[in-house]
């Protein structure tokens, strides 16, 4: 039991990074208007980084009885995802309200980079599930 809830919140960390990253996201900016979108994922950011850190938490406390090496991965991601929310996201805003547009570029493509990496870290634990069948 206890491998089958580690299997659905580690896929579920997964599905909602990438749902998140790739369709959320990217969806208000082709549906609103810049000037709505922004401030809207600028809102919804800070519970996406939550979401990650309790989820990838919980999936390594259920993964450690499993495979003790997926949940140090993603134990990693919850712990790198704490400075990401606290220190990345608030450089960003600021830069977008000053209109650094340089900084903001170089900080954005960090959490970018940043979150596809939890999203293959994550990705590399659920295929090791398929290997301990």
């Amino acid at each position: 039991m206890i491998t089958t809830l580690a299997l659905l919140t580690t896929a579920l960390l997964f599905g909602g990074m990438v749902l998140y990253s790739f369709g959320f996201a990217a969806f208000l900016f082709t549906a609103l208007p810049a000037e709505t979108a922004g401030p809207t994922i600028r809102r919804a950011f800070p519970h996406f980084y939550l979401f990650v850190m309790a989820v990838a938490a919980l999936s390594a406390l259920l993964t450690w009885p499993h495979d003790p090496f997926s949940a140090g991965l993603l134990a990693a991601v919850a712990l790198t995802t704490l400075p990401t929310r606290q220190i990345l996201m608030p450089a960003i805003n600021q830069a977008t309200d000053t209109g650094a547009k340089a900084r903001f570029q170089w900080l954005h493509g960090a959490s970018v980079l940043i979150t596809l990496t939890h999203i293959a870290i994550t990705g590399w634990a659920l295929v090791r599930f398929l290997s301990f069948g």
